[in-house]
């Protein structure tokens, strides 16, 4: 099994005992079911933003140590204060460190969009994404089918959240629906963890016209992002760039601040 694979494998048992002992009523419950969320992709299509989707992860399967000790709220409040347009935060434990709590820390602290970065494949899970203040969801459309896509991304809207669909070859387009508010294009394999950001520029093309797309993963330089934004991204997600830092919110500071420059 490649690593997709084994992570869905991992989470299929673990999310079945979790539905046994909270149910979706349950989650309806929490205080941050009934709030209003942000959008992400309005976020995105400012003319002053700064397109950066700041994001926190502690490790990944590819990199078991990035940064274990960083503290959540210090460094998404620092990511907001530097003028990232929204974050991403990881909350898959086993392979990613994260947790649903990491979200439900900051939500109060925090007034831009959050995307719960995680590998949703029930509905059950688009409800808890909801319960613990995310505005939006990432769908990976590589271990989904597209009526998966489709049930789940409807629910989402359903809820108030937006839908961000990771993509990492034109053969995936074909799962895009009306539900759909962000394209990703990941420029990581996620079979083999090789990262080029001409993934996303040999794709680029292909994509609709009438979406907001970002790019993920590999961007590195001000000038990555302005070589993107000339094949029409507006969104970019950062994470290890920043996180494998010593202060990664400070890393963003600095990334923003050359962006500006540039």
């Amino acid at each position: 099994m490649d690593i997709l694979q084994k992570i869905i494998a991992h989470k299929k048992p673990l999310l079945e005992q979790q539905k046994r002992q909270v149910s979706i009523e349950n989650l309806q419950n929490n205080r941050f079911f009934k709030r209003s969320t942000l959008s992400l992709s309005e976020a995105l299509k400012q003319p002053d933003s700064s397109g950066i989707i700041a994001e926190f992860k502690r490790r990944s399967p590819s990199k078991p140590a990035i940064n274990l000790t960083a503290d959540v709220q210090k460094v998404t409040t620092g990511y907001q204060q530097a003028g990232a347009a929204a974050l991403s935060v990881l909350t898959d434990t086993h392979f990613f460190g994260g947790k649903n709590l990491d979200i439900e820390q900051i939500r109060d602290f925090i007034n831009i969009p959050i995307l719960r970065k995680d590998f949703i494949f029930d509905v059950y899970q688009v409800y808890e994404a909801k319960s613990i203040g995310a505005d939006a969801i990432l769908l990976i459309a590589e271990v989904l089918s597209k009526d998966e896509v489709l049930q789940l991304s409807k629910t989402a809207h359903e809820l108030g959240m937006e839908v961000l669909l990771e993509i990492h070859s034109e053969s995936e387009l074909g799962k895009l629906n009306p539900y759909i508010n962000v394209l990703g294009v990941n420029n990581r394999n996620l079979k083999t963890f090789e990262v080029s950001i001409n993934n996303s520029i040999q794709i680029a093309g292909k994509l609709p016209d009438d979406i907001v797309k970002i790019s993920e993963s590999g961007i590195r330089s001000a000038e990555d992002v302005k070589r993107l934004q000339s094949y029409g991204f507006q969104g970019f997600l950062i994470g290890e760039s920043f996180m494998k830092t010593a202060v990664p919110e400070e890393a963003c500071w600095n990334f923003i601040d050359e962006i500006n420059k540039t």
